[in-house]
């Protein structure tokens, strides 16, 4: 039998929570797990270069099948050489299925052949499938794909979500036949269910007995309160084989990343880092800063004096609030480069945690000073 072009090493538990440091095997390179995985939806982390993630030790981003799909088109990256080639990025890359994407877009939430949606562009009408999603990223040529999936929303009546659960099991099966490059490209399966743990474990069920190389954890970071996202990974991410990763989609918030972690959680995604930068919001290891904030207007200080970051190595509070209230391209380019370090470094001290066996008393640390254990403290 061929080896797996997606592998799961494990290398240890931590005795104070459970959580687990591994490391993942792709055609484009290996990375430690815990991780967090900046997200390049049209190909690019926006405002950053490959080198700039590369100095950050980012081993693997994440692209977008739906937006990929529409500009530049598959057939264009395909004839590039696949997305590492048409990018310059020569470490890992993760592509979503697009489904989160369509069924935003989509009026037609029961249609089994797979969506109908209009373009958000240009209004055009379209149709996306587990095939089409499979041949999509086939072309793009990803190290990880995603199988297609219903994406439900929150909340979600308990009838629905056992009818849409159904659909992503048979969904996945359709995924599994399509996949024209399983020995280049590892298809992850993605598991459903919303708050209903019998659900959940339902659609586990269902994935693991098609022996996926990797599950996701879908529906979650989708609107409902952060305990209900725990509860759902605490009875969750044991009914997922110990041999593989597990991914939870669409979570990048410090605390998020942290409680992941210790509830069995191997990768992360999230457009959160950057997309705040642009707002001028910044990740600190006390909380968030506004840099618009006219307190800063004479701050000399980097944005953390605990950051070993380009940015607050080279640039002050003052300089960077002013290229933001000027909306300067490069201040963008510092307050995101920052945020995606600090995530980045945030989990190499998990992963750091968990092989001294001490990441329940890190994230106690880590929240006390980040200013979670405040009351009405958010989650951001």
């Amino acid at each position: 039998m061929a080896e797996q072009p997606i592998r799961y090493e494990f290398i240890k538990e931590c005795k104070q929570t459970g959580a687990r440091l591994g490391r993942v095997h792709t055609p484009h390179g290996s990375f430690e797990t815990p991780v967090f995985m900046p997200v390049g939806t049209l190909a690019t982390v926006k405002t950053m270069s490959p080198d700039e993630l590369k100095s950050m030790d980012a081993g693997i981003i994440l692209s977008n099948t739906y937006h990929l799909w529409l500009r530049p088109g598959h057939d264009i990256v395909k004839e590039a050489g696949g997305l590492h080639q048409f990018m310059n990025w020569d470490r890992a890359i993760l592509t979503d299925s697009g489904g989160f994407q369509v069924f935003s877009l989509s009026k037609f939430r029961n249609i089994e052949e797979g969506v109908h949606f209009r373009n958000h562009l240009n209004g055009d009408k379209l149709f996306l499938s587990p095939e089409k999603a499979m041949e999509i990223q086939n072309a793009l040529g990803s190290d990880i794909m995603m199988a297609f999936d219903e994406c439900p929303p929150y909340p979600a009546e308990y009838d629905y979500m056992k009818r849409s659960v159904e659909r992503t099991s048979r969904w996945a099966e359709r995924c599994l036949k399509a996949h024209g490059r399983s020995d280049e490209q590892g298809l992850f399966g993605i598991v459903q269910g919303g708050e209903y743990e019998d659900l959940r474990t339902q659609s586990a069920k269902d994935l693991v007995s098609l022996d996926f190389p990797g599950y996701a954890i879908g529906g979650l970071s989708v609107g409902e309160p952060k305990h209900v996202m725990n509860r759902v990974l605490e009875f969750t991410t044991p009914l997922l084989p110990k041999d593989k990763p597990r991914y939870l989609m669409g979570v990048g918030s410090p605390d998020a990343l942290i409680d992941g972690a210790i509830r069995g959680v191997d990768m992360f995604d999230c457009v959160l880092p950057t997309r705040i930068a642009r707002n001028g919001t910044v990740f600190t290891s006390e909380g968030r800063l506004n840099m618009k904030n006219a307190k800063y207007e004479r701050d000399f200080r980097p944005i953390d004096e605990e950051c070993s970051c380009h940015t607050c190595k080279n640039y002050s509070r003052a300089y960077i609030r002013h290229l933001i209230r000027c909306n300067e391209t490069f201040g963008i380019r510092l307050t995101t480069y920052h945020n995606l370090h600090f995530l980045l470094h945030l989990m190499e001290q998990v992963r750091q945690a968990i092989r001294e066996d001490r990441l329940g008393d890190f994230r106690e640390e880590f929240f006390e000073r980040y200013g979670y254990n405040k009351p009405n403290a958010k989650s951001f």
